[in-house]
């Protein structure tokens, strides 16, 4: 029998517009595989999303990004329908999506990170939390979205006056060097991009416009440093507990490697680096797709 999958995309969140770029790519992927597959655009309705996954699907594949999709709880949801579902269960996905909390796992593994704090907005109106340059970002979103760095002439009651992200923010000292990421499969670590552009650094547009960025791949790295990306990059995932296709990023100073971050959904777009490591070790976005399929489960 054909195994019918629901494909979750969507959202509310600020990355709705990516999810469904996401989500139709991996649709079409998987129908061109042989599923039976339903796309489901979830709004903020449970009612409606409960009515669309009956009759049950046998397997959910969870192609939203940020708050409520890869956070935890759209992963409790389906876990209590016993749902099985791509992508790392309700911990994994709240602990990496709370970056503050992941970073004290980081700290606690011996996986280097850069000195960070978390600082009311009052707290930041008041002085430089860090010395100059650092990063503001929200303790929970992803995609960089409301990531902005406060060089030594920059104004942070700008950044203040339109932050939209709640009473905190998390700063977090700039790292100079290079943007690395690693896309982790399981608990296989595919390979190491470097990523370049022209907007200062890796953010929204440069991750999702077409054009936004360069992607070195293989990332041009002493064999020493790729494979330490490698390394680290798994190691990362195992501390979070994460399962399915994540990724981590990474700063290369020239001396050290810092990480910045687990993804536990990464983009799946046609610009996205998951499927371009996946393709450059020889898997193809449709048996990408089918392996998360066959590799999804729900927390028991």
């Amino acid at each position: 029998m054909t195994k019918h999958v629901a494909v979750l995309m969507g959202g509310w969140s600020a990355e709705r517009e990516v999810s469904l770029v996401s989500g139709a790519a991996c649709s079409t992927a998987l129908r061109e595989a042989g599923y039976q597959v339903t796309a489901i655009d979830v709004q903020r309705d449970v009612g409606a999303l409960l009515t669309r996954l009956f009759p049950r699907p046998d397997v959910v594949f969870n192609a939203l990004h940020g708050r409520y999709g890869e956070d935890g709880c759209i992963q409790g949801l389906l876990n209590i329908l016993d749902i099985p579902y791509t992508h790392s269960g309700l911990l994994a996905s709240a602990l990496a999506m709370d970056k503050p909390a992941a970073k004290r796992l980081f700290w606690a593994a011996e996986i280097p990170v850069a000195e960070d704090a978390v600082v009311t907005l009052e707290e930041l109106k008041e002085g430089d939390p860090l010395e100059r340059p650092y990063v503001v970002k929200p303790p929970n979103e992803g995609s960089s979205v409301g990531v902005f760095i406060i060089r030594e002439q920059g104004d942070i009651n700008a950044v203040i006056e339109r932050w939209p992200f709640g009473d905190e923010a998390m700063v977090e000292r700039f790292i100079p060097g290079r943007e690395l990421t690693v896309a982790v499969m399981g608990d296989r670590p595919l390979a190491v991009t470097e990523i370049t552009t022209e907007h200062g650094f890796y953010d929204y547009d440069a991750k999702y416009v077409a054009g936004g960025s360069r992607h070195l791949l293989p990332a041009p790295l002493d064999a020493e440093v790729y494979d330490e990306a490698l390394r680290l990059s798994a190691r990362a995932c195992a501390v979070l507990g994460c399962r399915g296709v994540a990724r981590a990023d990474f700063r290369y100073d020239g001396d050290n490697l810092f990480l910045l971050e687990v993804n536990t959904q990464p983009g799946m777009t046609p610009t996205s680096l998951v499927p371009e490591q996946a393709a450059h070790v020889g898997i193809s976005f449709a048996e990408l797709c089918t392996w998360m399929v066959e590799s999804a489960e729900c927390d028991r």
